[in-house]
């Protein structure tokens, strides 16, 4: 069965081989990479083009930056495999993590499977406590909701059965695309698993682009995407 790993890239020119070349080396029989260049502007396309290209299966470039939502349908769009992963580019995600995360797609049992940070007893980097208690508030927040009990929904490994990612119409073009997914595969009765994973996450020095403003955006998502489905607007 082969994994279509989707890698969204926004000035990450420091991070991008090295984190292709891990996931060209992880424990997977039959996987296409897919890198999805959001118009950086640091030397990352440089990169892409000199470095990334001749172990990379496709390269995509958007010609404006429109967010890490718009990278990633633009990436399952392209993907071809049975299963497609989703792989941030700056290395906080470790592709070692790759079989327990597949294990529940390979095995039949989920449509989707999401690696949560706050399971399990894998290493993580000791970080940011309002980002772990934002975090924590908006998967509270989506799980009430969707009737999940989610621990990590802004996890940035996520995997899905080709089928179902690319069955569902995704509107948002930036971090609002993590709640959107959840309420509509909910909203579909999706089967989602949780599985522990390692985490090694940056401080803003280190590149970390998240912040307050994508956290109000999600509570948006969070409430936009849950009451459409309902068919409440």
């Amino acid at each position: 069965m082969k994994v279509s790993i989707v890698i969204p890239c926004y000035n990450e020119k420091d991070t991008i081989e090295k984190i292709v070349e891990a996931v060209r080396g992880a424990a997977i029989e039959s996987k296409e990479i897919i890198v999805v260049d959001d118009c950086s502007q640091d030397g990352t396309k440089a990169v892409l083009e000199e470095r990334v290209a001749q172990i990379a299966d496709r390269i995509i470039y958007h010609p404006v930056n429109r967010g890490k939502g718009a990278a990633l349908r633009s990436g399952f769009a392209a993907a071809t495999g049975e299963i497609v992963l989703v792989q941030d580019a700056d290395l906080e995600y470790n592709p070692e993590d790759y079989p327990v995360l597949l294990e529940p797609l390979l095995s039949g049992k989920a449509d989707a499977v999401f690696g949560s940070r706050f399971m399990g007893g894998r290493p993580h980097r000791v970080l940011f406590f309002w980002h772990m208690a934002g975090n924590r508030f908006l998967t509270l927040l989506s799980n009430i909701f969707t009737n999940l009990n989610l621990t990590d929904m802004e996890t940035g490994y996520k995997a899905f059965k080709a089928s179902v990612i690319k069955s569902i119409h995704l509107e948002e073009d930036r971090f609002g695309i993590e709640p959107e997914i959840i309420a509509k595969l909910a909203r579909r009765g999706c089967r989602i698993y949780e599985v522990g994973i390692s985490y090694s996450g940056r401080t803003y020095a280190e590149g970390k682009k998240v912040n307050w403003k994508d956290g109000v955006r999600a509570i948006y998502a969070i409430v936009k995407y849950n009451l459409k489905g309902a068919g409440i607007e």
